[in-house]
């Protein structure tokens, strides 16, 4: 479920305490203190004739310490955005994963834009076009918060929040090609977006999202190939050019 180990924090602190939840397809990074995900780790492989069921319905998830709700988010602006996809999850692992990935801890608070559109934009790149290119990916993903510190924390960031569920600033996503010779793609979103803007406009190194995320991805990787490609945006052929203008399903 997580290629070269489980993310883990670059260093502890007030804010590092994170509890791993297995689910069907996924594993999830959750903050008790965030009351949210810090990171979603999934496998994508290619599938045969998998048939995509209904769409399930939202689901509170009993694993959480503060009650996230299926209408916490009511009328507050903001989607219930997943971080492992619903395709994703039903086309590659199935109808127990496609309904896990309706646990409202799989949840985060996106505006309208990001997750309709330019998310859903990247979502669809990478299930549509990244997988048959390279066959199988590992995925990480999730959300961006204003500050890795409680130090620097301000009141009005620690009262941002939908319900308890504190609002992330933005969201990144993280597409590796295991191997001896790994590939890798990183992109930041944030939530202030029009949602019809070019993904390579948000390309970022998996090291600018360690830094922003205070997090340590893929940690079993041998230190030499780390230095090699972590540092550099778009590792390998994405053939990004061809995919990062298309429309949003949702236009």
């Amino acid at each position: 479920m997580s290629w070269m180990g489980v993310t883990e924090w670059a260093e502890p602190g007030v804010l590092s305490f994170t509890r791993v939840m297995r689910n069907d397809g996924y594993l999830l990074g959750w903050s008790d203190v965030r009351v949210g995900a810090l990171w979603v780790s999934y496998e994508l492989r290619q599938s045969g004739d998998r048939q995509i069921g209904p769409r399930p319905g939202f689901r509170q998830d009993w694993r959480t310490l503060w009650p996230v709700s299926t209408t916490s988010y009511s009328g507050s602006g903001y989607d219930r955005g997943h971080l492992a996809p619903n395709y994703a999850m039903a086309k590659v692992w199935g109808e127990d994963a496609q309904d896990d990935s309706f646990l409202m801890s799989n949840m985060m608070p996106q505006k309208p834009a990001l997750n309709r559109q330019l998310w859903q934009r990247l979502e669809e790149v990478v299930m549509d076009h990244f997988l048959p290119r390279f066959g199988r990916l590992q995925v990480i993903t999730g959300p961006i918060y204003a500050e890795t510190r409680i130090t620097d924390l301000e009141i009005d960031r620690l009262l941002d929040r939908v319900g308890f569920v504190e609002v992330p600033v933005a969201f990144y996503k993280i597409v590796v090609v295991p191997g001896d010779t790994p590939l890798a793609v990183a992109f930041i979103m944030p939530q202030d977006v029009r949602g019809d803007e070019s993904l390579k406009q948000f390309l970022f190194s998996i090291d600018e999202v360690e830094a922003q995320t205070g997090l340590n991805f893929l940690p079993r990787l041998a230190a030499s190939q780390e230095a090699d490609w972590e540092s550099v945006a778009g590792v390998g052929d994405w053939a990004l050019s061809q995919v990062a203008e298309l429309p949003s399903r949702f236009d």
